[in-house]
């Protein structure tokens, strides 16, 4: 197929295609990540890529950037195939990428990370203030108040993420390749992106855009198309799609995330009284004077903005943070002065909102990572009981559902759904009364949201506490019992699954229009 001809559905208008996958195909031995994928990207507008994790986004955005190279087919720019032999060519060429998982050096600054490998030379060697000039620049385009020389493991997963976005940004791209560029950010945070977004592309710079917030994609795509199993399967541009469009052909009619499940209510497994968290930086308590009971077989969601404390709230109860004031009462026993360990000894775990960063070790396998925090259950002083270890992860793999080639794979494998079923795995193979999530559907597609919902309410139903958190209102209106929705670090509402949406909204101080 040439590049005057147009992929099927697509855009007849054929001068505003500036870069063309023609019959793109990668394979892994056995495994065909893409076959045969026929795919446009238009000049000075928004393509939007859907679809479920393994269906193949990441696999053609790579080999779109140079990141790796196709098995068969032609990438062909401005009219003529070209080969990229690493990401380096195809930035000269003007083809920028920014990845889903954050790729940033945490012990260096800002500044620093954004100008890594490409720093601005003057004749006494770098020009560390030109640097640091135009990343204050990058800071004030982005509204974001970030000093350029703060180490980016001091900013939270938000501001992190708006680090990587400005450091594509800094390179003059003709091509801005984003995947999932909003997981980690808040309303406000999406709303300036946006306007960056078109921004560029009144200036000529075509966007490719992948993203599981469905709705919020809508609103700034041009033109759609939907992968599935390494096929495109659908192309439209903005004015001929809808929701519905875009999750039947990404899913089929199967995608709902469930309802609160059935299941008996008991005792209250985890009681939070009068919790107070302070904030480091000074200022405003993260969490104020907060009070809470999860009961056993009850799933409670914590909906809020970001920067209502709903993280913060977590990571106390699991001991990662210290309250200033106030208790954490499990099944009647007070464990605000347990460690981690300790608190995950006794029932109480969380699996963290970085799945990358906290809840996976990327050097180990699959089954090594879903092992790791029962260890202590199958070592006898020296030796670990290789069996039994063997036998656990068997069966966390059967009983999360991994979609893996085996315990061994690499866990860098896996889809992001699949990483984020080994870290509840993982946790729930310590035997946990109460498990707590922080976005468990951060950065995994609508098909692997639903699985792990699924998951949760079968947890439920056994009789564990689930506590979770999310940002998106649709996933407090499907597994939870209840939805307390958090404001400046307080509870400012509790409603049951009865609830609209506006509602909840409301009470979050956001605006329904947003």
């Amino acid at each position: 197929m040439s590049p005057e001809t147009p992929i099927p559905g697509g855009n007849p208008d054929l001068r505003e295609v500036v870069l063309a996958a023609r019959n793109v195909a990668k394979s892994y031995g056995q495994v065909h990540a893409l076959k045969g994928v026929n795919f446009d990207i238009h000049r000075g507008q928004v393509t939007t890529l859907f679809g479920e994790n393994g269906a193949g986004k990441s696999t053609l955005m790579k080999i779109l950037s140079g990141v790796i190279q196709p098995s068969a087919g032609e990438i062909i720019l401005d009219g003529e195939p070209v080969t990229f032999h690493n990401s380096t060519e195809a930035r000269d060429r003007g083809i920028s990428i920014i990845h889903q998982e954050l790729s940033l050096a945490p012990n260096l600054s800002v500044r620093d990370n954004i100008f890594m490998g490409r720093e601005i030379i003057g004749p006494g060697g770098v020009n560390f203030a030109e640097e640091e000039r135009q990343t204050r620049a990058l800071m004030e385009e982005l509204e974001e108040d970030i000093d350029p020389l703060t180490p980016v493991e001091e900013l939270r997963l938000g501001q992190q993420q708006i680090v990587e976005i400005a450091r594509a940004l800094s390179v003059d791209s003709r091509i801005l390749i984003m995947d999932e560029p909003t997981s980690a950010l808040s309303a406000s945070e999406v709303e300036v992106l946006f306007k960056v977004i078109r921004d560029l592309t009144s200036r000529g710079v075509s966007i490719v855009y992948i993203s599981h917030h469905l709705e919020e994609a809508l609103t700034i795509t041009d033109h759609a198309v939907v992968l599935r199993d390494g096929n495109m399967t659908a192309y439209a541009p903005r004015r001929d799609i809808d929701l519905e469009w875009i999750v039947r052909n990404m899913v089929g009619d199967n995608y709902d995330l469930g309802s609160p499940p059935d299941s008996d209510k008991g005792e209250a497994a985890l009681s939070i009284r009068n919790l107070t968290v302070p904030d480091p930086a000074g200022g405003f308590n993260l969490v104020e004077g907060l009070s809470l009971d999860v009961r056993a077989g009850e799933i409670v969601c914590i909906y809020g903005l970001m920067g209502a404390g709903r993280t913060e709230l977590l990571e106390t109860c699991a001991g990662r943070l210290h309250a200033s004031g106030g208790e954490i009462v499990l099944e009647g026993r007070e464990v605000s002065h347990l460690s981690i360990a300790e608190r995950i000894a006794r029932g109480l775990a969380l699996v963290p909102e970085d799945r990358q960063r906290d809840g996976l070790v990327q050097t180990m396998s699959v089954g090594e990572n879903l092992s790791l925090a029962s260890i202590s259950s199958f070592t006898r002083g020296l030796f670990t009981r290789k069996r039994a270890e063997r036998d656990l992860i068997e069966d966390s793999i059967r009983e999360v559902t991994v979609k893996t080639s085996g315990p061994d794979a690499a866990i860098g494998s896996l889809s992001g759904g699949n990483q984020q079923k080994v870290v509840i795995g993982k946790i729930l193979a310590t035997k946990p009364h109460v498990i707590m999530l922080d976005e468990p559907s951060r950065g995994i597609d609508i098909g692997a949201k639903a699985e792990v919902f699924r998951l949760l309410a079968e947890e439920a139903r056994r009789g564990l506490a689930v506590l979770y958190s999310t940002s998106e209102v649709s996933e407090c209106l499907s597994i939870a019992h209840r939805i307390i929705v958090m404001h400046k670090g307080r509870i400012s509402a509790e409603f049951d699954s009865t609830v609209t949406k506006e509602k909840i909204m409301a009470a979050s101080g956001e605006s329904v229009a947003a």
